[in-house]
């Protein structure tokens, strides 16, 4: 379990992609039950109500289970979706870790079947695999995660703790978050933007599933849940984040034509730093070690050994909040960069940003 600092005050984030590997053969959880026979439904309309509701549970995790697939790599587990009939499957980045070949297995059961990677996006952290042997593999429907409002009603379907096919339910409870990973072994250090933010509980091996509307739609990938440090680090009931559907199909579409993302959409500073730490052992900013040639940060005067102290009039202490800074913005948007030089003096600079390029 990995923490990580968002945008959100007092909150961090857990990465919840990769459990520990399976120790023994899960089967899928049961769909929630109907009422028994004879209920007075028809003379209570609240019970008619729930009964209706309860169906189109029923109805959406019958029609999307059989599009979840457990994603078993020699250290860990996760989540996927089937992407199309050729049988590529979306997941996280921090699922597939540093793996090349993996078992997938359908969330509804059935043997394992052998696949490999064929890219990852480390920065948006998502990738796609491919299953050596497609058939009866079926395709999930993806929908507009654009026209997400807060309040609908979302089931998380996965792979938590290796109990293949379970959902848990929830609502959408904001839009638009800004979150980020650690870096660190098996992770990525993914800066998400606009991530939706849903109360379905998201543990570890969820990671890569599918947050899924009543009609039935793909929406969004679960990715990463909350933490609350005077919780001991316990839990934050109710907090977790996913990877906006027109996100992840445009980054999958990008993989599965062309084998790399040719265009993130999203903007990047120009330059390769670390997080500086001051006398004091707190965090002060981000050391610049390398400035890209001919890119924003190097046309604006930004050099190595400079430290980035602030985007836009916003602290920038860690490489995590420099990042999160950035990520709302847009190729070609101009950010002004607060520096501390080596001699000591202090400069703003305006810098026309970049795309960010794939790995």
């Amino acid at each position: 379990m990995r923490r990580i600092a968002t945008g959100l005050a007092a909150v961090f984030v857990l990465l919840v992609g990769c459990g520990p590997p399976p120790t023994s053969n899960a089967t899928p959880s049961a769909a929630p039950s109907s009422p028994s026979p004879g209920t007075p439904s028809a003379a209570n309309p609240s019970v008619a109500s729930l009964r209706s509701l309860e169906s189109a549970y029923e109805d959406v995790i019958a029609n999307v289970l059989p599009s979840i697939v457990q994603i078993t790599t020699k250290v860990g587990l996760g989540s996927g979706i089937v992407f199309d009939g050729a049988g590529h499957i979306i997941t996280n980045a921090h699922v597939v870790g540093q793996a090349t070949k993996m078992e997938v297995t359908i969330a509804t059961g059935g043997p394992p079947r052998s696949a490999r990677l064929v890219k990852s996006f480390n920065a948006g952290d998502l990738a796609v695999i491919k299953v050596d042997s497609p058939s009866g593999l079926r395709p999930a429907r993806f929908g507009d995660s654009s026209k997400l409002r807060v309040g609908q009603i979302v089931l998380a379907m996965g792979n938590p703790l290796g109990l293949s096919g379970s959902v848990t339910n929830g609502i959408v409870s904001a839009l638009g978050r800004t979150v980020s990973e650690p870096q660190e072994a098996g992770s990525p250090g993914a800066t998400i933007a606009g991530a939706i933010q849903t109360s379905a509980a998201i543990n570890p091996g969820n990671s890569g599933g599918a947050l899924v509307d009543l009609s039935g739609d793909v929406i969004g990938i679960p990715t990463l849940a909350a933490t609350d440090p005077e919780l001991g680090g316990g839990a934050a009931p109710g907090i977790g984040f996913a990877i906006p559907s027109n996100t992840a199909t445009d980054i999958a579409t990008q993989i599965v034509k062309y084998g790399k993302v040719t265009s993130s959409h999203r903007a990047a500073l120009g330059i390769q730093g670390s997080t500086v730490i001051g006398l004091d052992g707190e965090p002060v900013g981000v050391g610049v070690i390398r400035v890209g040639p001919g890119g924003g940060a190097q046309k604006a005067g930004i050099k190595a050994g400079d430290v980035i102290v602030s985007i836009n009039g916003k602290n920038t202490p860690t490489m995590a909040s420099l990042s999160e800074s950035i990520a709302p913005l847009k190729p070609g948007d101009q950010a002004k960069v607060g520096l501390q030089r080596p001699d000591g003096t202090t400069a703003t600079v305006t810098v026309t940003l970049g795309q960010l390029q794939s790995d």
